[in-house]
């Protein structure tokens, strides 16, 4: 099969196994470019198979020796369709890892569910023994309460009011106005069951149940906070009130953790482009302004520059994490930077699509969003015949 992107939106239908795998190879190189991380060891990462999920894998393993125990939920080939990206990643990854001499194994289903999460805690025990990292890295539009069965369902809106701003049409450049209604009180609620804290407690409380929490046990999950300009959307959005709820229950699970010496963080990382950013209006408009000062700054970084960074400061400080006064771990320094968000926001008010192009960083952008799904990688032949059938 000659595998070219099909671009649906916010969303790539088409991904390419060489490229994924070329990706992989790139988010690998970067991390052992770095000097070792002396820390966890036996790590499992829910959410594993692209963006900063992914890349935490990454890091874990090839920063720190890790062997890992991956989840995900991905599809698989059929006769006239590719694999996700995130299949391909995955396999391309556990290739990878099991070449180095470390263990790489993987889940593919529904981490809200009951049954995932007894199958994991089969093959934790079996693979791990005990795990010392849990990442979770959850970006889902519904979820299935495992005791009542209800379904929930995630939305991107403002609260209290209708919010009006500029974004961009990431494939013609265009920029327009984009004006969203704000959410109920229901779909408040239901985007803080989907992409709050709960299902987080209950994978730890789970894994504490069942013996598999190690000595001075790290967990995470990922936040974001952003400038003033997303905030109506983001922050103050339902979206920012689930990842209050994050909060909330880092704090939960930090003390359930206190007999294990364990912690809960949550860590605020960069806007970054990803399949779950690609899709909130205003953001990707940001994101290109964004990328054209970091970049001129030499202070940009992709997901796996981020978690290898991470890392190093979990780990690397003699156990000592360093947080805001919240208790989170502020990954997005460099993008809150003083100079940085003056120069953005300068940049913001004079944006149009006739200045894009000076402004911003719109093929920055492309580039990232396409190698999302294994494209635009100058060393993969595109026109080659593939084998899109890649087994895990």
């Amino acid at each position: 099969m000659i595998i070219k992107p099909k671009i649906r939106g916010f969303i790539c239908t088409t991904a390419h196994p060489e490229g994924c795998a070329e990706s992989v190879r790139r988010q690998i190189a970067a991390v052992q470019a770095r000097k070792p991380v002396t820390g966890a060891k036996k790590v499992l990462v829910i959410g594993a198979s692209t963006g900063y999920g992914l890349a935490s894998r990454i890091a874990a393993a090839f920063g720190m020796g890790a062997d890992t125990i991956g989840l995900f939920f991905e599809r698989p080939a059929t006769d006239d369709r590719t694999a996700t990206a995130g299949w391909y990643n995955t396999a391309a990854f556990e290739k990878a890892a099991r070449e180095a001499g470390l263990v790489a194994e993987s889940l593919n289903g529904d981490a809200f569910s009951q049954a995932i999460k007894e199958e994991a805690v089969r093959l934790i025990r079996e693979k791990l023994g005990k795990v010392d990292m849990v990442v979770y890295s959850v970006a889902a539009p519904r979820r299935t309460d495992p005791v009542t069965g209800e379904v929930y369902g995630s939305v991107l809106k403002p609260i209290g009011q209708s919010f009006s701003n500029k974004s961009v049409n990431v494939q013609n450049g265009v920029v327009n106005e984009v004006t969203m209604e704000p959410a109920s009180d229901e779909e408040i609620r239901q985007t803080i069951k989907v992409m709050g804290g709960e299902d987080w407690i209950l994978w730890m409380q789970l894994l504490a149940q069942e013996g598999l929490v190690a000595d001075n046990v790290i967990t995470l999950a990922y936040s974001y906070i952003g400038p003033e300009v997303t905030h109506a959307i983001y922050k103050e959005g339902t979206i920012g009130r689930a990842k209050e709820d994050l909060e909330v229950a880092a704090r939960q699970i930090t003390a359930e953790l206190a007999p294990y010496g364990g912690r809960a963080y949550v860590s605020v990382n960069k806007a970054l482009v990803t399949q779950a950013s690609s899709a909130i209006p205003v953001v990707p408009l940001y994101i290109s302004l964004l990328y054209k000062q970091m970049k001129a700054q030499g202070t940009h970084e992709g997901c796996i520059e981020q978690m290898a960074r991470m890392m190093e400061r979990i780990y690397g400080a003699g156990g000592e994490v360093v947080t805001d006064a919240e208790g989170r771990i502020r990954m997005d320094d460099w993008e809150m930077d003083e100079g940085i968000q003056a120069e953005v926001n300068k940049a913001w008010s004079a944006i149009t699509t006739e200045t894009l192009p000076e402004l911003g960083d719109l093929e920055g952008y492309r580039q990232d969003f396409l190698q999302l799904f294994g494209f635009g990688f100058d060393n993969v032949d595109y026109e080659a015949d593939v084998n899109p059938n890649v087994q895990l």
